[in-house]
C-alpha cells in the first residue's frame, strides 16, 4: 500500500534578511503562506503549516492546521523533523513559504518522481545543479538520515541531501523555485507587504 503524502509549508523562519515576515507577503491578493498551502492541498492528502511556538497564534498562521516546531535553532530542519515526529509513516512534500512562482505543475513533477526506495527527492537547481531542499519530498524513514546529520552538527538540509542518496529531477519551470530573501528580491517581484 502506498504511503500517505502529507504537505508541509515551512513558515517558521525569522525573516531576518527580508526584515518583514515572508509568510505574510501578499501575492495576487493572498499571503504567500495561503498560496503555498492551497497548492499543497491540491496534491496532498493533508497539509500543515510549520511554525515556531511564538508564531502559532499569529492570525494568518492560526487559520491553518499547524505543526509547532519541537526543536530550536535547527532552521528548516526543525519543521521537517517536527512533522516527521507527528506523522512518521507519511511521506512529506515540503515547501518554503517564500516561493512566489511555485505552481501545481512543479509540485506534480516532484510527486511524479516519488520513489518509495529513495529517502529524498528534490529538484536540481537550475542555477547550480545542487538539490533544492525547500521544495522536496522527504520519505518516511528519512528522519533517521536527518537526525544523523543533526547529531553531527550539520543543520543545512542541502548538505544533507548532497551527502545522501537523494533522487534529483529537473525543474519543469526554471524560475519556480526562485525565493524571496531580501528587500531587493521583494522590489524585483510583484509581491507586497501586508498592510
Amino acid at each position: 500500500m502506498a504511503r500517505a503524502l502529507s504537505g508541509l509549508v515551512l513558515a517558521g523562519g525569522r525573516s531576518r534578511r527580508m526584515g518583514t515576515d515572508k509568510a505574510l507577503l501578499v501575492n495576487n491578493g493572498e499571503s504567500q503562506l495561503a498560496m503555498a498551502f492551497r497548492l499543497l492541498e491540491g496534491v496532498c492528502e493533508q497539509v500543515f503549516v510549520s511554525a515556531r511556538a511564538d508564531q502559532a497564534q499569529e492570525p494568518e498562521r492560526a487559520r491553518f492546521p499547524q505543526i509547532v516546531d519541537r526543536y530550536d535553532d535547527l532552521g528548516p530542519v526543525a519543521g521537517i523533523l517536527s512533522a516527521m515526529d507527528t506523522r512518521p509513516d507519511d511521506d512529506w512534500l515540503v515547501v518554503a513559504c517564500d516561493l512566489p512562482n511555485l505552481s501545481a505543475e512543479t509540485l506534480r513533477a516532484l510527486i511524479h518522481a516519488r520513489d518509495e526506495h529513495a529517502p529524498m527527492v528534490a529538484f536540481r537547481s537550475s542555477q547550480n545543479g545542487l538539490p533544492e531542499p525547500l521544495c522536496a519530498l522527504y520519505g518516511a524513514g528519512s528522519e533517521a538520515i536527518l537526525r544523523r546529520y543533526v547529531d553531527d552538527g550539520i543543520k543545512c538540509p542541502r548538505k544533507m541531501m548532497i551527502n545522501s542518496d537523494t533522487t534529483l529531477v529537473d525543474q519543469p519551470e526554471p524560475d519556480a523555485l526562485d525565493n524571496m530573501n531580501s528587500p531587493e528580491d521583494l522590489q524585483r517581484s510583484q509581491l507586497e507587504i501586508a498592510s
